[in-house]
């Protein structure tokens, strides 16, 4: 059994009510529309985001209710429609191994299939009269896309410190997990300080579920035996490089700046930036910094009545910060 499956044991009914469930939410009559939405349905990934609004809500109560499918899927619409915008401004053509949508049938059919996507979820919330959940949602996604505009104009200046750097991850990595948990607290019947809480544990876990992956960026990648380097290739500055800069000797930091700003697409020169933030500390400083997180939030959680979802939980924050990819 994989590490995710034993984490979705609790919720294994759950989600496999849910699928049908999502998939109706994406029905439509145009024939185009519903070709995108099969190919989306099936290469959706480990569905990470439905785990914890279900293994929320039912650690705080054991009836899981429609409240909490209407949840699941509204989260997923949204998300979905934001990774698909996100292909559209970063112009990618992959996600998780697959042809993205922006690859197969170009920008323009793209943006209007997020923005399709967005309106189900809207109306799926309005239709099951779940105004505090759409609530929850809507502010999540404009914090998400303040943050993508907010590294934009950072990576533009090559400007950061620590401080903006968790402003970014918060609002465009953390703010989705934290409205998951939110949501499944409250789809629960929760009261207004737990479902406060119940989102405080989400924040944190996206905390250290992005900076895990800003390490992953910096560390071996098994597949292919050395880093990745891609986020200096597309000049994003991350925890582990700028805590070096900000020690760094002036000569070093416009050193390497200027690798990151004008040879961001040289192997050797992106290895030499990635050496310099070994050599300096950068991998150490960061994982501290995510298991700080992953503790904030682990306490949170020991709060929690006791029960199997909890537990589920429990694992499914180590899982984040143990991963290899």
């Amino acid at each position: 059994m994989s590490a995710t499956d034993k984490i979705k044991a609790p919720i294994k009914d759950e989600m496999e009510k849910f699928e049908p469930v999502f998939r109706s939410s994406m029905q439509t009559k145009v024939p185009l529309l519903n070709v995108i939405m099969n190919y989306i349905i099936r290469r959706k990934g480990k569905q990470m985001r439905p785990m914890f609004v279900f293994l929320s809500s039912k650690m705080l109560n054991n009836e899981v209710g429609e409240a909490t499918y209407t949840a699941a899927a509204l989260i997923e619409l949204l998300h979905t429609a934001t990774l698909i915008h996100d292909d559209v401004v970063d112009e990618a053509y992959e996600r998780r191994g697959f042809f993205s949508i922006n690859a197969l049938w170009k920008s323009k059919i793209s943006v209007l299939v997020g923005d399709y996507l967005l309106s189900k979820g809207l109306l799926l919330a309005v239709d099951n009269n779940e105004f505090e959940l759409l609530r929850i949602v809507s502010v999540a996604v404009k914090e998400m896309s303040e943050g993508e505009l907010l590294q934009i104009q950072q990576s533009r200046k090559l400007k950061i410190t620590e401080e903006i750097y968790y402003d970014i991850i918060r609002k465009k990595t953390a703010a989705l997990i934290a409205a998951c948990t939110a949501c499944g607290a409250k789809s629960s019947g929760a009261d207004d300080e737990m479902v406060e809480k119940t989102r405080q544990f989400g924040e944190f876990v996206g905390m250290a579920f992005q900076i895990k992956d800003d390490l992953l960026d910096y560390q071996n990648n098994g597949n292919i035996g050395k880093p990745t380097g891609n986020d200096i290739k597309e000049k994003k500055l991350t925890l582990p490089i700028i805590h070096v800069l900000k020690n760094a000797s002036s000569s070093d930091q416009k050193r390497i700046l200027s690798i990151v700003k004008r040879h961001n697409k040289n192997k050797k020169k992106v290895q030499e930036v990635i050496d310099f933030v070994i050599d300096n500390g950068g991998l150490d400083y960061t994982s501290n910094k995510m298991y700080e997180y992953k503790n904030k939030a682990l306490e949170i959680l020991s709060e929690m009545p006791e029960n199997e979802s909890k537990k589920a939980l429990e694992d499914l924050v180590n899982y984040v910060v143990t991963r290899k990819k």
